[in-house]
């Protein structure tokens, strides 16, 4: 069975990734992989969006003779991820008690 993801889990993951380290898009994709089902194709619109938004910043370096574009979180990135680890916290709560304890009235 495979839940529905959204464009802010997305998001969330992507920067996650490239908060433990600058990193490249194939890895992040293969990182962002382990927990969800992504392409490679999915994934360079979100980073480039992510570019755009301000949350991460880009360098080349040469690999193999060829230069490889890395990815960085910005300090509005770090702030953007902070929210969204937030916002997953209360929603899985809310979830857990769901499926786990029952609905409680609130």
């Amino acid at each position: 069975m495979a839940f529905n993801t959204g464009a802010a889990l997305m998001d969330a993951l992507v920067l996650s990734v490239v908060s433990e380290e600058s990193t490249y898009g194939y890895k992040i994709t293969q990182d962002v992989r382990s927990v969800m089902d992504v392409s490679e194709s999915a994934l360079y619109p979100v980073l480039r969006r992510l570019q755009k938004d301000g949350c991460l910043e880009t360098y080349d370096r040469e690999f193999a003779g060829r230069n490889r574009r890395y990815y960085s979180i910005t300090e509005k990135g770090v702030d953007q991820l902070e929210e969204y680890r937030a916002q997953w916290r209360a929603y899985a709560q809310k979830v857990d008690r769901v499926l786990f304890g029952g609905i409680d009235d609130e």
